[in-house]
């Protein structure tokens, strides 16, 4: 649970000067990766469920403690300075923020250069950016700073890690993250080592091992290394570190140049020590000897917008409640109206407009004032503010922001559409399809995977710092956008832009781009960038890219623990053997489970190219991965079929009944197909257990129908159900629950089983009777 607001965390020694807790939020990101969007607006003012992004940050942050934020930005400066005076962050007590503007600065390093010039930092201080998302306690982790500090004034940083699985296919996170190399000292948690695995393949090539300094593991008993755990990129600080920015003016990239630089010093510190005469006597700062360390988290929640995969999977994130109480309905910021939670997980704002035949289902949320037509579909989709979507349309996995209007009989599937774009009659946007500001899409067109189409016109030159030069420019659609976030102003925008249409007319716009009566120019991906954007897509990894990196698929990397004279081997090795209670399995469980649902609803929901015996590969590849049993597999697909059926409409326990008879009918093959034996039965039919007292209650009344079901259907014998009903005999009361409402159908089989054995018994009695009187 987050801390109390404006309420002291750190603890300081008597000799210490008390100063409030600070923090420095990085409001650029410094990269390219949300363009075309970025042209015009800045990442932090995205809207993340309806709410900008900042908005979670700054919340997360006066939540914890912190009590002045220093905001720095630089592209569309404007537009962030505007929107935090405008908002309600500038009159909370306790809670002082305080923008840095500056037009000049190309990387991290140089604002934390900016930063140490502005002499504002007075102590220890978070460091963070603003597409984080967290409900992390600050408590634990700034007294374990200090401490160190207090020991050793060489600490510097001290790092929050997360567990995480990265996938064995594409060796990356559920965030869209490469796989993430790290040397830990398990006793110290000093990091020794910290590279992609993306960048590590580049500078050795060839090579299946990881190669250590032999300095890492010199004094030291141990060496864990790590290929399971993801960097949330939140940095508690000590103000030596702005030193190092100021005096080495190599560092631009936090993690690549900083990190990696101080941590290959360390290497070369014993190999340089003849220098440190010759060091000593200049004028510059030493680097070398500066240690950072690393604290990890377990039940709480912190994540990076880094890509479009990781912004949709924090706002899935969002959506089923893991970021509490930052979630849409507990309202924590001027932009977020007042949302209730609805039954099957669908959120709804104020003033929806929303037609009886249309069908909402998965996680979804729908904005305010938002109007849907006669039979609209709309699945797993997050809908802004004003929106108008027509009738007959299929929306599927979607970010649609505000004010955008969906014309009758348009499909959309994995897409994000931005405020004021229009998607014409009959139009097909396609999965990992980006639509900028205002962009138009004209009737009976189909765009293209993984298009992105803008008013904005591609840069020529990718490696300048074209959204800089265009926020400086302030002009047309840079202007209207200061003023984001209320329906009244987008409305005006959505004139202006219509206003902008007509002024356009003499634009000539490729129809085979955006179709005829479309606006917008198609950014071309570039050979390059082609390949890669599936990598970072809304949109799920096509079955055909994952079946072709599996068969290139040559080495696989397990976390293993480096000790001095040993090696232990995979299966021997323990990723959080540190870790005395359970806690440490469940976020990989979940996990599992996770990917497994995603990987059955693209058949569901038939992903072209996906079919059953798709799934049965892919849930294979991830019970290799995670290191589950058939008995794992299972239960998390049963979970998916029954949330399916949980999904459906209904109105009572027995139309559910008929929705889980339909699923599991349709289903039965590929959930049989994991249950190998008689205990992955019995495994299964606890995991119903678990399902009726937790997260399905609603199915608590029905269960004896449905393990009635489960038998008729082949998928559970008899064998099994009696074995777990003999398990039961021996526990509590309370956990006798559903044995109880099922004893009449055991009890059937219990005696249909007795006479099959007094039958067998006669039939070979009369065969030996037989085979004597021969």
């Amino acid at each position: 649970m987050a801390q109390k607001r404006g309420s002291k965390v750190a603890e300081v020694a008597d000799d210490e000067v008390v100063v409030p807790l600070q923090a420095v939020l990085l409001a650029d990101s410094f990269t390219q990766k949300f363009r075309p969007i970025t042209m015009e607006r800045p990442k932090v003012l995205m809207p993340l469920i309806n709410v900008p992004m900042i908005d979670y940050t700054l919340e997360w942050l006066a939540s914890v403690g912190v009590e002045e934020v220093y905001i720095f930005c630089c592209a569309h400066a404007k537009q962030v300075t505007s929107y935090l005076e405008r908002s309600h962050w500038k009159s909370q007590t306790n809670f002082i923020v305080t923008a840095i503007e500056s037009n000049d600065c190309v990387s991290a390093g140089d604002a934390l250069r900016l930063i140490d010039q502005r002499n504002v930092i007075r102590g220890d201080f978070v460091l963070v950016s603003g597409d984080t998302v967290s409900n992390m306690s600050l408590r634990q982790v700034l007294q374990e700073h200090k401490e160190r500090r207090r020991k050793d004034k060489l600490s510097v940083m001290t790092m929050v890690v997360k567990h995480t699985k990265p996938s064995s296919v594409t060796h990356q996170n559920l965030l869209g993250n490469d796989e993430l190399l790290l040397g830990v000292d398990p006793e110290t948690k000093q990091l020794l080592y910290y590279e992609d695995k993306k960048d590590y393949g580049k500078t050795h090539q060839g090579s299946g091992n990881i190669i250590l300094d032999q300095s890492i593991v010199t004094d030291r008993s141990a060496v864990q290394l790590y290929n399971n755990r993801q960097d949330c990129f939140i940095d508690i600080c000590s103000p030596e570190l702005l030193l190092l920015f100021t005096d080495n003016f190599d560092y631009q990239q936090l993690r690549r140049d900083f990190v990696k630089g101080l941590l290959s010093d360390e290497v070369c510190k014993l190999n340089l020590f003849w220098q440190m005469l010759w060091l000593l006597s200049c004028t510059i700062h030493l680097v070398m000897g500066y240690k950072i360390f690393t604290y990890e988290i377990h039940s709480e929640y912190a994540a990076r917008i880094d890509n479009f995969r990781s912004y949709d999977a924090v706002s899935k994130d969002i959506l089923h409640r893991w970021t509490h109480p930052i979630v849409p309905d507990i309202p924590f910021s001027r932009n977020s109206p007042p949302i209730r939670l609805e039954s099957q997980g669908i959120y709804k704002a104020a003033g929806v407009m929303q037609s009886h035949s249309a069908i909402i289902c998965g996680t979804t949320i729908l904005g305010e004032g938002t109007s849907i037509g006669d039979c609209c579909n709309i699945t797993d989709s997050v809908i802004g503010q004003g929106c108008i979507i027509g009738c007959n349309v299929h929306i599927q996995g979607c970010y649609i922001w505000n004010n955008v209007t969906i014309h009758d009989n348009a499909k959309l599937r994995y897409a994000t559409v931005c405020d004021g774009a229009v998607v014409k009659e009959g139009a097909v946007l396609e999965p990992g399809v980006i639509l900028s500001f205002n962009v138009v899409i004209g009737q009976n067109f189909t765009v293209p995977m993984y298009s992105k189409i803008s008013l904005t016109p591609q840069p020529t030159e990718e490696d300048s710092d074209e959204e800089l030069e265009y926020a400086e420019g302030a002009g047309g659609v840079t202007e209207s956008l200061t003023k984001p976030f209320s329906v009244v102003e987008n409305e005006i925008n959505c004139q202006n832009g219509k206003r902008d249409e007509e002024s356009m007319d003499g634009q000539s716009w490729n129809v085979l781009e955006v179709g005829v009566t479309g606006t917008g120019y198609k950014w071309s991906l570039g050979e390059n960038n082609q390949e890669e954007e599936w990598r970072h897509s809304v949109s799920p990894i096509p079955y055909e890219k994952i079946q072709e990196l599996i068969l290139k698929k040559r080495f696989d990397f397990d976390e293993t623990t480096l000790d001095i004279g040993t090696v232990q081997t995979p299966g021997e090795s323990k990723p959080d053997s540190e870790i005395a209670d359970d806690e440490s399995e469940k976020p990989e469980t979940a996990y599992f489970n996770k990917e497994v649902e995603e990987t059955f609803r693209r058949a569901v929901l038939e992903v072209p190219g996906v079919e059953q015996h798709h799934v049965i590969i892919e849930v294979n590849g991830l019970r290799l991965a995670y290191n589950m049993s058939f008995s794992d597999c299972a239960g998390a697909l049963f979970h998916a079929i029954l949330n399916l059926a949980l999904e459906a409409p209904h109105a009572g326990p027995s139309e559910l009944f008929i929705n889980a008879l339909n699923v599991i009918t349709k289903w039965r093959d590929l959930l049989k197909h994991y249950l190998k034996s008689e205990d992955d039965e019995v495994e299964v039919l606890l995991k119903f257990e678990e399902i009726c007292l937790e997260t399905g209650k609603e199915f608590a009344p029905i269960f004896s129908k449905m393990l009635e079901v489960l038998y008729d259907k082949d998928i559970l014998t008899e064998e099994a159900i009696l074995s777990w009903a003999s398990e039961k005999q021996e526990a509590d009361e309370s956990d006798k629950v559903f044995v109880k409402q099922s004893e009449l159908f055991i009890q059937w089989l219990q005696e249909a089983s007795e006479e099959e054995e007094d039958d067998k018994e006669e039939e070979e009695e009369e065969e030996g009777g037989g085979g004597e009187a021969a």
